[in-house]
C-alpha cells in the first residue's frame, strides 16, 4: 500500500496478524485494542497501524506488529502468567503482553527508551508493567522464576540466565542468530533443562547486547 493516500486504522494491523498465521482471538484483540500510535515518534504517529517497523532512535526500529504478534502468540498466554520481555523499546509489544497476561517485567538496555515506554504505557493506564533499566541477558532474577519470556533482539544461544528464571514448563521465544537474518524459535523449559520446541518465523532482529549477549560496542 506504499504510495496510497488511506487511513490505517487498527484493524489493519490485525488482518496483517491473520495473514502472518497468527489465530490466537486474545492476541489478535489485544492487537485491535492498543493504540500503536501511543507508542511510537510522534512523527510518525501517521503510519502507525501499517504492519511495518518504524524508526525510535539509536537507529533502532520497531518490532513489526505481526511479527510481534507472532511472537507472543507463541507464548500461549491465558491471562495468568507473569512474562519477562527483554527490549522495551517504546512499549507497543510491552502494551500488548500486558493485556495477555498477570504481570509483566520488561527490561529495556537504554535509560531513554525505558523512559519513553513507562510514561506511554501510564498514559494509557497500564499498571501491570515493571520497566527495568539494566542487561536484559541477566534477566530480572527478583520477580523469577517467569512462566514466558520474549526476547527482541538476537543472539546464537538463549543466554543462561534466561533459562535459569524460567518456570518449568514455561515457555521462551528468541531470535536465533547473529543478527540481521535470524529464526525465531520456541523453546520450553523441562526438568532436563531447555528444549527447543519448533520454529516460528524467519525475521531480521537486531543484536542482543549485555554480559551474556553480544559485547556492548555500539552507540
Amino acid at each position: 500500500m506504499a504510495g496510497c493516500d488511506r487511513e490505517y486504522v487498527p484493524a489493519d494491523l490485525v488482518l496483517a496478524a491473520r495473514r502472518a498465521g497468527v489465530t490466537d482471538d486474545r492476541v489478535l484483540a489485544a492487537m485491535a485494542a492498543t493504540p500503536r500510535a501511543a507508542f511510537v515518534p510522534p512523527e510518525y504517529a501517521a503510519r502507525a497501524y501499517a504492519d511495518r517497523p518504524l524508526p525510535i532512535g539509536h537507529g533502532q526500529v520497531t518490532t513489526q506488529p505481526s511479527l510481534s504478534a507472532l511472537m507472543i502468540a507463541g507464548l500461549g498466554l491465558s491471562g495468568g502468567e507473569q512474562v519477562l520481555e527483554i527490549g522495551t523499546g517504546y512499549g507497543y509489544q510491552t502494551a500488548l503482553l500486558s493485556r495477555l497476561a498477570a504481570h509483566v517485567v520488561s527490561i529495556e538496555i537504554r535509560p531513554d527508551f525505558a523512559a519513553e515506554a513507562r510514561l506511554r504505557l501510564r498514559a494509557q493506564g497500564i499498571r501491570n508493567v515493571l520497566v527495568v533499566t539494566g542487561d536484559g541477558t541477566q534477566g530480572y532474577p527478583a520477580r523469577a522464576p517467569y512462566d514466558a519470556i520474549l526476547v527482541s533482539a538476537a543472539f546464537p544461544q538463549v543466554p543462561p540466565p534466561l533459562a535459569s528464571q524460567l518456570q518449568a514448563g514455561g515457555r521462551l521465544v528468541q531470535p536465533v542468530g547473529p543478527g540481521g537474518h535470524e529464526d525465531v524459535m520456541l523453546f520450553e523449559r523441562r526438568p532436563a533443562g531447555l528444549k527447543q520446541l519448533r520454529f516460528l518465523v524467519s525475521a531480521n532482529f537486531v543484536r542482543l547486547h549485555g554480559r551474556f549477549g553480544f559485547p556492548d560496542t555500539e552507540d
